[in-house]
């Protein structure tokens, strides 16, 4: 497992484990020993978790990385981050996976044919001195995929038979660089402008399950605090958090 010659070139390193619990668990103590552009990746993660702390079964040959920076936006802006990452992880599938139908479901779920190929957990923590560090971990289907989920799952062999977890690590690191660059440079509406442009739904009849209960509507876009814009008919509804289900979902 290496990094790309690109993330190698900007100063972000690797921490290769064979088997750990949580490679955002480690990122986030590595945040605090003094890391930054660390990516910590394992080829067995016997204890990951999603949004809202769901678990799932790992499955071998599959890619587990977390990446762990230090104050990569103001506070008020760093949930932007996962619009950051999904456009990385978009951008090593088709690197990889050449032609392959990758789009993107809100907020930050990789989907190959409209199944699920990937996803991401963003997690926060103060780090001292005031500074914020920020750990994106990325769950990626490579080899396998599991079944009896909640959206439909599929994995990447499937688009392109031997893709390794190896390549698309490195093609994953070098795109985060560069998405993290242009984030910083050009700001969150470049960032949504290509997110945009990659999403799976746009002008669809959605359902999004909140905590406060389900609503349905046509898919809207997105706004520039990365709120699911939802017109459910009787007016526009701004999602802030939720799981989304395209039709046929």
């Amino acid at each position: 497992m290496e990094l790309g010659a690109q993330a190698s070139r900007l100063g972000y390193r690797l921490n290769w484990i064979a088997q750990c619990g949580s490679t955002n668990d480690l990122a986030r103590q590595a945040l605090f020993e003094g890391a930054d552009r660390l990516w910590v990746v394992t080829g067995e993660q016997i204890d990951g978790r999603g949004r809202n702390g769901r678990t799932w079964t790992p499955k071998a040959g599959n890619l587990y990385a977390s990446l762990a920076v230090v104050d990569p936006a103001p506070v008020a802006q760093a949930p932007q981050i996962g619009f950051v990452a999904a456009l990385a992880v978009h951008d090593a599938a088709s690197t990889v996976c050449v032609g392959g139908a990758f789009g993107l479901k809100w907020p930050n779920d990789l989907l190959l044919d409209r199944r699920k190929v990937a996803g991401i957990l963003v997690e926060g923590t103060q780090i001292g001195g005031g500074r914020l560090g920020v750990v994106v971990g990325f769950g990626v289907n490579i080899a396998d995929h599991p079944h009896g989920t909640r959206y439909g799952a599929t994995h990447l062999a499937l688009a392109r038979s031997g893709v390794t977890a190896a390549q698309t690590f490195a093609a994953l690191s070098d795109a985060m660089s560069a998405r993290l660059a242009q984030w910083r440079d050009d700001g969150f509406a470049a960032i949504r402008e290509a997110w945009l442009a990659r999403a799976v739904g746009l002008g669809e009849t959605i359902r999004v399950s909140r905590e406060s209960g389900d609503i349905a509507g046509r898919f809207e876009g997105v706004d520039g605090q990365g709120r699911l814009v939802l017109d459910s008919g009787s007016g526009v509804t701004r999602v802030d958090a939720g799981d989304v289900f395209l039709a046929g979902m």
